[in-house]
């Protein structure tokens, strides 16, 4: 979901924002900086919001070369859907981390979650947060595979998740 604010809306809801600092954040296991660049931000002077779906990537990387493994000579993961649902903006100057965690695994997908925060008062302040859908690819068949074993492990050790069964 995104959501737009033009620049008439001055009307601001605080009790939305004040719910934006994080208040669950030892669920995250991983965290990460990102680094803005100048090409990041448009003429409003924001990160454009195209942007963050990069960050996304650059944080999911990192949380799979990190926290999994993955083998990429055996099997790819491709995304199937991505949602961001956008709440601060982020100005130059901005220092910006991201959190990934795995919140859910299927057979041949799990859905990765985001969080960009920067600090505002000592507290870090949720500028966004996002989901992927990420779907274990062949490359050879061209077609959805299961989740290779050594990887569902790695992701249920490193989340301490509960798998039960359906």
């Amino acid at each position: 979901m995104i959501n737009i604010k033009t620049l008439w809306q001055s009307k601001s809801n605080n009790t939305d924002k004040t719910a934006d600092y994080i208040n669950d954040i030892d669920s995250f296991k991983y965290k990460t900086v990102i680094e803005t660049r100048f090409a990041d931000f448009d003429m409003m002077g924001h990160v454009n919001n195209s942007v963050y779906f990069t960050y996304l990537e650059i944080a999911r990387v990192k949380y799979w070369r990190h926290a999994i493994q993955w083998d990429w000579n055996k099997t790819s993961v491709v995304i199937g859907q991505a949602a961001l649902r956008y709440i601060q903006p982020i100005f130059p100057g901005d220092q910006i981390h991201m959190y990934v965690r795995t919140s859910r695994i299927g057979r041949s997908s799990f859905d990765l979650e985001y969080l960009i925060v920067k600090k505002l008062d000592g507290q870090e302040l949720v500028c966004s947060k996002g989901m992927t859908v990420c779907v274990a690819y062949d490359n050879q068949s061209k077609r959805p595979t299961p989740i290779p074993e050594r990887e569902r492990n790695k992701m249920i050790l490193f989340e301490q998740l509960v798998i039960t069964e359906d």
